[in-house]
């Protein structure tokens, strides 16, 4: 019986599953739900958190705000927007240059000793206060008396050797007329009296070398200063050759301060000193907050240094107070010019943009206007407006961010009682900051009397503000 071998079927390749062979996994349903949820979300806030409204102008025209919406300010259905305000005044202010500098003092003293010796006593304490011809130190006198008494010894003896020669001279002169000794031994007699005499002389410089060797044992103070630490002790060996001092006297009173302006500045200051006019410096501590001391200029270097543009100044200060130490790092500025009768506003109320500086004027119906102005010099907290306001205006202080043109406001004037001020004002503390960065002068600007005066006080750190 033979088998029949059927033929084989066809082969049918194996395809890969489609994504409608398997149900939609859960998984991918919810990540798909969870980024449109997401971005519904995200568009919402979008529109309702995107500002509808710019507080106050940037780069454009302060006038130019969004009043096509027919609002005439944020906050115009909410009542009138609460701001501090300020009123521009009339009074002074000071041109100053400000430069880096150091307490030097005018004289230093190392005191050394001026004579070889052992050191006996230092009558003197670490860190005093003395007055020129002040003891401070004994120097063993003793080796120096003992060569006065040998220089007086000397003395005697070539006294009494040119007495005798004097005695000859004359009996020799008497002789010489009556030819009974040579005029050659007469002549000989004579270079003898002077032989003598010339010593004579010079025990004298003996003994008034000695005198001196014995003054310079006690040490006093060649200047009224102050003393430092000691650097010998009593005991040690000192001479006048060693490199190093006993002790050093520094004067503090008075005491002057080294600083630099600006060539630019240089001939503004010629100008002034030229007229004779004494020129007033101020030194602040580090941090440019604290007035130490108040003195004036003495004299400017006679050279400008290449490398930095600058020029040396030296002002002189009577420090009675001691505030001022030697190598101490201070910020001098030089008043240069004092501006009187001129408009003078808080810094903190001006603002600036790329195209203009302005401010909001507070006008009497209690709504604010866009003001432009022009600036000149800045101190401290206080500029000076030389036009574009008047004494007497109103300006917004801190709140400018919700302002906008024709804004109505509530200001709260500094200083002012509530019936005084524009717009329902009321009196507040003042909480603007100055961005003039440099000390006020308080009183001295024209600032009133009541309250706080705008410019008074400790100065601000720098915001940005104009400066001149």
């Amino acid at each position: 019986m033979i088998d029949k071998q059927l033929p084989a079927p066809p082969e049918t390749p194996l395809l890969p599953p489609s994504e409608d062979d398997f149900p939609r996994s859960r998984p991918a349903r919810r990540r798909r739900w969870f980024w449109l949820l997401l971005l519904a979300l995200v568009a919402g806030a979008t529109y309702f958190l995107w500002p509808k409204h710019k507080g106050g102008p940037s780069g454009s025209n302060p006038t130019d705000t969004a009043t096509t919406t027919g609002r005439k300010g944020r906050g115009a259905g909410a009542g009138p927007v609460p701001v501090v305000a300020v009123r521009a005044v009339k009074g002074n202010i000071g041109v100053y240059f400000t430069g880096l500098g150091n307490v030097t003092p005018i004289y230093t003293v190392t005191v050394k000793s001026r004579v070889d010796g052992q050191l006996m006593q230092v009558l003197y304490k670490e860190g005093d206060l003395v007055r020129q011809g002040t003891p401070l130190a004994e120097i063993d006198p003793r080796p120096y008396q003992v060569a006065l008494t040998q220089a007086e010894g000397a003395l005697l003896k070539d006294q009494a050797l040119l007495d005798n020669a004097r005695t000859d001279l004359k009996r020799y002169q008497t002789l010489v007329t009556q030819n009974a000794v040579p005029e050659q031994q007469l002549a000989t007699q004579q270079a003898q009296v002077i032989q003598d005499e010339g010593q004579v002389k010079t025990d004298q410089g003996t003994i008034d070398a000695a005198k001196l060797n014995i003054v310079y044992c006690h040490i006093t103070a060649p200047i009224t200063g102050r003393i430092g630490l000691r650097l010998v002790d009593p005991g040690n060996i000192v001479h006048a050759s060693d490199s190093n001092g006993m002790l050093v006297i520094t004067q503090i009173q008075p005491i002057s301060v080294i600083f630099t302006i600006a060539e630019d500045q240089l001939p503004a200051v010629f100008q002034k000193t030229r007229a004779g006019q004494r020129l007033e410096v101020d030194a602040y501590d580090r941090a440019m907050t604290t007035r130490l001391a108040t003195g004036q200029l003495a004299t400017i270097d006679n050279q400008i240094d290449q490398s930095t543009g600058t020029v040396k100044i030296r002002a002189t200060f009577p420090n009675d107070n001691s505030a001022l130490f030697p190598n101490q790092f201070v910020n001098a500025r030089l008043l240069v010019q004092e501006k009187t009768g001129v408009t003078l506003l808080s810094t903190a109320a001006i603002q600036l943009n790329s195209n203009m500086t302005y401010v909001y004027l507070v006008k009497p119906d209690a709504t604010v206007t866009v003001r432009q102005i022009n600036i000149g010099t800045n101190e401290g907290d206080v500029t000076e407006v030389t036009s574009g306001l008047n004494p007497g205006d109103v300006v917004v202080e801190t709140g400018v961010d919700k302002l906008q043109e024709g804004t109505k406001v509530t200001a709260h004037i500094n200083g002012e009682s509530p019936a005084s001020g524009a717009g329902g004002v009321g009196t507040g503390k003042k909480r603007g900051r100055g961005r003039g960065g440099v000390p006020p002068q308080g009183p001295a600007n024209g600032m009133p009397a009541p309250g706080p005066p705008v410019g008074s006080g400790p100065p601000k750190s720098p915001a940005g503000g104009p400066s001149k």
